[in-house]
């Protein structure tokens, strides 16, 4: 018990300069400077690999998810185009999305000619790490 006190103690003193960069982030402007401190990190790790480093990579993605998971609300509407763009970000092409199915079942799907299945949007949904709700059609 002794050396968690301590530990606590010697945190609460770094504290007031440590959760200027590490704490719940609730504004767009702590957002932005996560953001850009998580480039950082991602740069200086990939140059020489540091346990400590690869830790402080991990909260700080922890809390920018958490942010984005609050503020920025899924995308609704397009279920294809939203495909699309999701395909874009990751650098995806019509032949990574194996768990649709074959080419032609893919490319159906891409062109507006067959409707996604629900174990299609479950794969997708865990794939993007989405609701699957970005992929059900309101018709």
């Amino acid at each position: 018990m002794e050396v968690l006190e301590q530990e606590l103690t010697e945190t609460i003193k770094v504290w007031p300069t440590v959760s200027k960069v590490i704490s719940t982030i609730h504004t767009e402007e702590h957002y932005n400077k996560a953001v850009k401190l998580l480039d950082k990190l991602i740069d200086e790790v990939s140059k020489k690999e540091d346990p400590l480093i690869d830790s402080l990579i991990d909260t700080l993605g922890t809390l920018i998810k958490d942010y984005e998971d609050r503020t920025v609300p899924e995308p609704k509407g397009d279920t294809i185009g939203c495909l699309k763009f999701l395909m874009e970000e990751h650098g995806l092409k019509q032949s990574d999305l194996e768990e649709l199915g074959s080419q032609g079942v893919v490319s159906e799907i891409l062109n507006g000619k067959r409707k996604l299945n629900v174990r299609q949007i479950r794969a997708l949904s865990k794939r993007f790490h989405c609701s699957p709700a970005v992929f059900i059609e309101d018709d």
